[in-house]
């Protein structure tokens, strides 16, 4: 995160009621009536301080940060580049607080690029926010938020994803697929597995070079998963996998670096492919929910991509993507 920085006060702009300490303000930052700045802390280039924000000498905030009215930001806080902070949002630096009794040293919050935080909301000691998440108004945000999720509530729960609104309708009983089978998310598609039903039950079935475009080389099954709880959050550098959800209903975000999409399996008839190089996520699971995942090859821990941010490194330095 670059910040900007500057000892001279005709490059950025303070208001005359405002308090300004410290020399360390990027060009171009503007900061406004009765707020107050404490000689330790660091404000990038472009940033907007609106009237009545305190922040204090631990404090790092990158370029282009907007802090609504009302905010307070205290001793081990950072605010990546592009940050808008609502007015009236509460941080906090200190999980048990007692009056004159000080902890060796504050937890660290920090609130990534591109992140959003709506009015009033509470955000607690020790939280990361990830890249491009929206935090709803009046949210009490417990624990680390996954890049561009979107969460509301108390505790805040996962409700969406930015830019993924589900597309896709429910497929009829006796009809196929009403889901596209190629999806604007790289080389994910849907597949229609074969169905065959008679007054005994029903079948669904997946074959070889037809609903199966890989040979499996494992599976397993999902199940038992809280509705709160979110599953996946990574990514495959050679795998290829095939997901049914086999009883229930669950959601699945999937991700190229590009583009964004949320397809919601609620059939046993309906497979979604995911290739390679793709971070997907599973959430909104029924509480009956079975997903049933078809893999292409055995479990390995360095196939694996957890961090959202190095996946789009990933794929942004690699041709083939």
């Amino acid at each position: 995160m670059s910040r900007g920085r500057s000892k001279k006060a005709g490059e950025y702009f303070v208001h005359p009621k405002a308090i300004v300490e410290s020399s360390c303000i990027g060009p171009g930052t503007r900061i406004w009536a009765f707020a107050h700045v404490l000689p330790g802390a660091v404000i990038g280039a472009d940033c907007n301080i609106c009237d009545g924000v305190f922040i204090e000498n631990d404090v790092r905030i990158g370029n282009r940060v907007t802090i609504k009215c009302g905010v307070q930001l205290w001793d081990g806080i950072t605010l990546e580049d592009d940050v808008f902070v609502g007015p009236n949002a509460t941080f906090t630096n200190d999980p048990f607080p007692r009056s004159k009794v000080y902890p060796e040293k504050f937890a660290r919050t920090l609130v990534r690029h591109g992140a959003s935080i709506g009015a009033n909301a509470t955000i607690l000691p020790g939280v990361t926010i990830g890249p491009k998440a929206m935090v709803g108004a009046g949210a009490v945000v417990t624990r680390d938020v996954p890049a561009n999720a979107i969460v509301v509530g108390n505790p805040a729960t996962i409700v969406g994803y930015v830019d993924s609104a589900p597309p896709y309708k429910k497929a009829p009983a006796t009809a196929g697929p009403t889901m596209p089978k190629e999806l604007g998310v790289r080389g994910v598609r849907i597949v229609e597995l074969g169905l065959f039903s008679d007054m005994r039950g029903s079948l669904a079935v997946a074959e070889l070079g037809k609903a199966l475009p890989f040979l499996p080389r494992r599976f397993f099954t999902v199940f038992d998963v809280p509705s709160r709880q979110v599953r996946g959050e990574h990514a495959h550098r050679t795998l290829e996998q095939l997901l049914v959800c086999v009883r229930g209903e669950c959601s699945v975000v999937v991700d190229d670096g590009n583009q964004r999409e949320e397809v919601k399996l609620d059939s046993p008839r309906i497979g979604l492919y995911i290739p390679p190089m793709i971070w997907a996520v599973q959430y909104k699971f029924s509480p009956d929910a079975v997903l049933l995942v078809f893999a292409s090859a055995e479990y390995d821990a360095s196939e694996y991509i957890r961090d959202y941010d190095e996946f789009l490194a990933v794929v942004k330095s690699s041709s083939q993507w």
